[in-house]
């Protein structure tokens, strides 16, 4: 089971990998949204903005945040650490239930090129 540093790492690694994407990808990341990722098999919910392309964490939680963020993530500490590796794919994970993303229809438009 991926520890708590661990997810932070893989969403440090991932705002790395956002921000020196290109072309779609790139305007994908290129959104101004609140943004969670809950890592459901530690009970914790990281919170931040994806904005610029990054990501940035400003806060882990142990309970849910008071307000919903635009842009919802939820998987577990493994699975997190894996997509980021390169070693699940987000689309295969997603249909079969591993990953949960919930936004505005117009923000998935944008966001299926990251996937």
């Amino acid at each position: 089971m991926a520890t708590m540093a661990e997810c932070r790492s893989a969403l440090d690694r991932l705002s790395d990998n956002l921000a020196a994407a290109e072309g779609d990808v790139r305007s994908a990341a290129a959104l101004d949204r609140s943004l969670s990722c809950h890592i459901k098999d530690l009970d914790i919910t990281f919170t931040g903005r994806l904005a610029d392309g990054r990501i940035r964490v400003t806060d882990t939680v142990e309970v849910p945040p008071g307000e919903k963020a635009e842009i919802r993530l939820a998987m577990t500490g493994d699975d997190l650490v894996a997509l980021v590796d390169g070693d699940l794919n987000f689309a295969k994970a997603w249909a079969a239930g591993r990953v949960r993303l919930e936004a505005g229809f117009r923000d998935l438009l944008r966001l299926r090129s990251l996937l």
